[in-house]
Protein backbone atom coordinates (compact mmCIF):
# COMPACT_ATOMS: atom_id res chain seq x y z
CA UNK A 1 0.00 0.00 0.00
CA UNK A 2 1.89 2.98 -1.25
CA UNK A 3 1.50 6.33 1.03
CA UNK A 4 0.60 4.22 4.26
CA UNK A 5 2.93 5.30 7.71
CA UNK A 6 3.82 3.31 10.14
CA UNK A 7 2.41 3.35 13.93
CA UNK A 8 5.73 5.07 14.59
CA UNK A 9 5.56 7.61 12.04
CA UNK A 10 2.02 8.68 13.20
CA UNK A 11 3.11 8.89 17.06
CA UNK A 12 5.77 10.95 15.96
CA UNK A 13 3.88 13.06 13.70
CA UNK A 14 1.16 13.87 16.44
CA UNK A 15 3.28 14.91 18.99
CA UNK A 16 6.54 15.86 17.43
CA UNK A 17 8.90 13.39 19.33
CA UNK A 18 9.83 10.13 18.76
CA UNK A 19 10.56 8.84 21.94
CA UNK A 20 6.54 8.80 22.52
CA UNK A 21 6.24 5.97 20.00
CA UNK A 22 7.74 4.00 22.09
CA UNK A 23 5.70 4.24 25.05
CA UNK A 24 3.60 1.45 26.05
CA UNK A 25 -0.14 1.78 26.48
CA UNK A 26 -0.27 1.87 30.22
CA UNK A 27 2.50 4.57 30.97
CA UNK A 28 0.61 6.70 28.66
CA UNK A 29 -2.64 6.09 30.54
CA UNK A 30 -0.91 7.02 33.93
CA UNK A 31 0.73 10.10 32.22
CA UNK A 32 -2.62 11.26 31.47
CA UNK A 33 -4.50 10.29 34.76
CA UNK A 34 -1.33 12.05 36.80
CA UNK A 35 -2.16 14.92 34.65
CA UNK A 36 -5.53 15.18 35.74
CA UNK A 37 -4.78 14.96 39.57
CA UNK A 38 -2.78 17.23 39.33
CA UNK A 39 -5.17 19.77 37.29
CA UNK A 40 -7.81 18.43 39.98
CA UNK A 41 -5.74 18.84 43.25
CA UNK A 42 -4.00 22.43 41.63
CA UNK A 43 -5.72 25.60 43.38
CA UNK A 44 -5.91 27.97 39.41
CA UNK A 45 -6.48 31.43 42.03
CA UNK A 46 -3.18 30.45 43.71
CA UNK A 47 0.15 33.14 42.74
CA UNK A 48 2.98 31.56 41.06
CA UNK A 49 5.41 29.71 43.53
CA UNK A 50 8.30 31.64 42.24
CA UNK A 51 8.01 34.74 39.98
CA UNK A 52 9.92 34.44 36.87
CA UNK A 53 13.45 36.58 37.11
CA UNK A 54 13.70 39.27 34.91
CA UNK A 55 16.88 39.22 32.16
CA UNK A 56 19.26 42.67 32.57
CA UNK A 57 21.62 41.47 30.02
CA UNK A 58 23.04 39.33 27.76
CA UNK A 59 26.52 39.65 26.22
CA UNK A 60 27.54 36.83 23.55
CA UNK A 61 31.24 36.00 23.00
CA UNK A 62 32.25 33.52 20.53
CA UNK A 63 35.42 32.63 19.05
CA UNK A 64 35.66 30.48 15.78
CA UNK A 65 39.13 28.45 15.92
CA UNK A 66 40.21 27.01 12.56
CA UNK A 67 40.10 23.16 12.73
CA UNK A 68 35.93 24.33 12.55
CA UNK A 69 35.35 24.50 16.45
CA UNK A 70 33.41 27.40 18.09
CA UNK A 71 33.60 28.23 20.87
CA UNK A 72 30.71 30.13 22.90
CA UNK A 73 30.38 31.63 26.24
CA UNK A 74 26.77 33.23 26.88
CA UNK A 75 26.49 35.51 30.28
CA UNK A 76 22.99 36.07 31.85
CA UNK A 77 22.03 38.20 34.38
CA UNK A 78 19.13 38.51 35.63
CA UNK A 79 16.96 40.19 38.72
CA UNK A 80 14.33 38.14 40.60
CA UNK A 81 12.05 41.07 42.24
CA UNK A 82 9.41 40.94 45.13
CA UNK A 83 6.02 39.79 44.06
CA UNK A 84 4.41 43.43 42.69
CA UNK A 85 7.69 45.36 42.58
CA UNK A 86 8.60 47.53 39.64
CA UNK A 87 11.53 45.60 36.74
CA UNK A 88 14.72 48.30 37.25
CA UNK A 89 15.25 50.88 34.44
CA UNK A 90 18.68 51.10 32.91
CA UNK A 91 20.95 53.61 34.46
CA UNK A 92 23.68 52.86 32.16
CA UNK A 93 24.76 52.81 28.51
CA UNK A 94 23.67 49.08 28.54
CA UNK A 95 20.41 48.40 27.00
CA UNK A 96 17.89 45.62 28.77
CA UNK A 97 17.19 42.58 26.67
CA UNK A 98 14.20 42.67 24.57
Amino acid sequence: MAGAITEVEAAHAMTGRPEDADKPLMRSLGEFFGHVVKGIRTDPAAPPARPAPTEVRRTVEEEKRPDGVVLRRTVIEEVELPPGAQPPRPTGPDQPCP
